[in-house]
């Protein structure tokens, strides 16, 4: 049995991993790769196998590069079934669609031929299959698998592989407990093999305890100075999390009542169907919405669809809070609000996301004067405050926690999905608290297993 790493390998994005038994072919994830112009690059070179040889694809969740070269797959041959949680078939649509309009804009202004269309994604969606956590699938003779609640994103999944009388386990995005909405990571007891993202693999994040006390402070001293907070979220999942504790900030008076836009047509669509699903909400949240609060409505809050609507902003005095995408300043309406307020030193550019390297978010991140937005050149003078406990992704002591519960049957560990340095970070600290063998691999390693 061999096991190909063709993404997410030293890398933060593009998640694709190919199992391949004597018979079968699997993938785990097809995802984008994000953070400039080498992974653009990236994204449109050939598949390193042939889609239309792969049985099936098991999906670990949403975000975008965990599903965003799906249509790529389809359009290039892929036929078979595609198997995520039932939220996450949901919030799929959405995604791959407003990725196609992103894809299409890009290829617009390149002058390059969109890698793959509406229709492409049209026939992603008819291959997939919603099924639920702790459902036990047998693909074929050779494999079965199961999902599990990673926490990290609503319907997020672990994926449980059986083999060739093996278990491999893909951990996906693990989340960052206590979270808001979601339930707790679940914990495996025993694999042979399991593969770990790495994302915050070289850090311990803040108390969570303590976040919303640092935004809450943001946001009193932007009140204070009468400015603008800006806030770029990822429209799964950090969107949905931030307006549960604005809710209860506003709600328990705890701030200046002040307006609030969720500025971002795809986090509404999310949000919305976040509502659909309150089954997988963790306890806290169903009490709340038993206790008839709607935890994505309170006074201030206002959505704005439109174009129109979004211009609008603009016209309200602050103080104001504007939440819109992207989360990393790649793309979306943030753009739009940035390049109207990074120059006030007034305002606040509040970061709660993981920013890539080589992205717009990470320049401002790490400190730009100035940044080129639609041809402009930016002056970056209001103030740039980050937490990173709002961050949806375990930090070390927490995944090597989770690889912990497996220790006993496990023969290795395959430290994936993250920057170079924080997997390596991760590795050594598996090996010097776990005692296990472990392995870091690269883009195109192949491993037997």
């Amino acid at each position: 049995m061999k096991l190909h790493f063709y993404g997410g390998a030293r890398w933060v994005t593009g998640s694709n991993y190919l199992l391949e038994t004597q018979k079968t072919k699997i993938l785990v994830d097809c995802g984008l790769f994000q953070g400039g112009r080498d992974a653009r690059k990236m994204n449109q070179q050939e598949f390193s196998y042939d889609p239309s040889q792969v049985e099936a694809v098991l999906v670990t969740h949403a975000h975008i590069d965990h599903i965003g070269r799906l249509p790529y797959l389809v359009k290039k041959g892929f036929k078979g079934k595609i198997f995520a949680t039932k939220p996450t078939k949901d919030f799929v649509k959405a995604m791959l669609f407003d990725a196609e309009e992103i894809n299409y804009e890009i290829s617009r202004t390149t002058g390059k031929e969109p890698f793959y269309n509406r229709l492409d994604v049209k026939k992603t969606l008819e291959l997939f299959q919603g099924i639920d956590y702790k459902e036990k699938i047998k693909l074929n003779n050779e494999i079965s698998f199961c999902f599990r609640d990673a926490g990290h994103v609503l319907g997020s999944a672990i994926i449980e592989v059986w083999a060739e009388d093996r278990k491999i386990v893909f951990s996906g995005d693990l989340g960052n407990p206590p979270v808001p909405i979601l339930r707790p990571t679940e914990f495996i007891k025993e694999a042979d093999y399991v593969l770990v993202e790495s994302t915050y693999g070289d850090r311990i994040h803040e108390d969570k305890k303590k976040r919303k006390d640092l935004l809450e402070n943001v946001i009193e001293n932007v009140a204070a100075q009468k400015g603008v907070l800006l806030l770029p979220s990822f429209a799964l999942e950090r969107t949905q999390e931030v307006l549960y504790e604005l809710n209860e900030l506003v709600e328990n008076h705890c701030i200046p009542q002040m307006p609030i836009f969720l500025d971002s047509p795809l986090a509404i669509k999310l949000t919305e169907i976040y509502q659909k699903y309150p089954e997988y909400f963790n306890q806290k949240a169903d009490d709340l919405i038993k206790s008839g609060d709607d935890i994505f409505k309170f006074p201030g809050f206002k959505m704005t669809r439109t174009a129109t609507e979004s211009k609008q902003i603009n016209q309200v005095n602050p103080p104001k809070i504007i939440l819109a995408g992207s989360g990393m300043s790649t793309g979306g309406r943030i753009l739009h609000h940035e390049i109207q307020y990074l120059s006030d030193p007034k305002n606040t550019l509040l970061i709660v996301c993981y920013q890539v390297p080589g992205t717009l978010g990470r320049k401002i991140l790490d400190g730009a004067k100035t940044v080129r937005i639609f041809g402009q050149e930016i002056p970056v003078k209001l103030q740039i405050k980050a937490i990173g406990g709002y961050s949806a992704h375990a930090d070390q002591k927490t995944l090597c926690y989770w690889v912990r519960q497996m220790k006993d049957s496990l023969k290795k560990v395959f430290v994936v999905h993250g920057e170079e340095g924080p997997a390596m970070a991760l590795s050594q600290y598996i090996e010097d608290h776990l005692g296990l063998p472990t392995q870091v691999p690269e883009i195109g390693q192949v491993v037997e297993l």
